[in-house]
C-alpha cells in the first residue's frame, strides 16, 4: 500500500507563505498523477492543485492561480505545495492524494491514496 504522508502546515498571518510537502512510501511517481485537496469544517473537499509526475504538467484551482505552485522533487519522492500570498479563505486542513493515472482530475474520487491531512490556518 502507498503510504502517503503530508507536512509544513500550521499558522501564518494573511500575505504570508506557507510550504507543504508530501511523501510517499513508493520511490517514484513516474505512473501517478498527484493533487492536493482543502476542505474547511461544514464545506465539500476541493481541489487545489494537481501535477503529473513526467512532464511536471500542472492544474490549478482559479481561486489559486498565481499564488499557489505545485511542483514534484524526484530526488525525495515528495510533492510540495508552495501557498504564497494567503487568505484567510485559504483556511482549511490540506490532503495530499495519489491517482495512478495520465489525467489530472479535479475531483477527490478517483484518487487512490490519500494522506492524513495537515492543518492550514490563516490569520487575517
Amino acid at each position: 500500500q502507498v503510504q502517503l504522508v503530508e507536512s509544513g502546515g500550521g499558522l501564518v498571518q494573511a500575505g504570508g507563505s506557507l510550504r507543504l510537502s508530501c511523501a510517499a512510501s513508493l520511490r517514484t511517481f513516474s505512473n501517478y498523477v498527484m493533487g492536493w485537496f482543502r476542505q474547511a469544517p461544514g464545506k465539500e473537499r476541493e481541489f487545489v492543485a494537481g501535477i503529473k509526475w513526467i512532464g511536471g504538467i500542472t492544474s490549478y484551482a482559479d481561486s489559486v492561480k498565481g499564488r499557489f505552485t505545485i511542483s514534484r522533487d524526484d530526488a525525495k519522492n515528495t510533492v510540495n505545495l508552495e501557498m504564497n500570498s494567503l487568505k484567510p479563505e485559504d483556511t482549511a486542513d490540506y490532503y495530499c492524494a495519489a491517482h495512478k493515472s495520465t489525467v489530472i482530475v479535479q475531483t477527490p474520487g478517483p484518487y487512490d491514496y490519500w494522506g492524513q491531512g495537515t492543518q492550514v490556518t490563516v490569520s487575517s
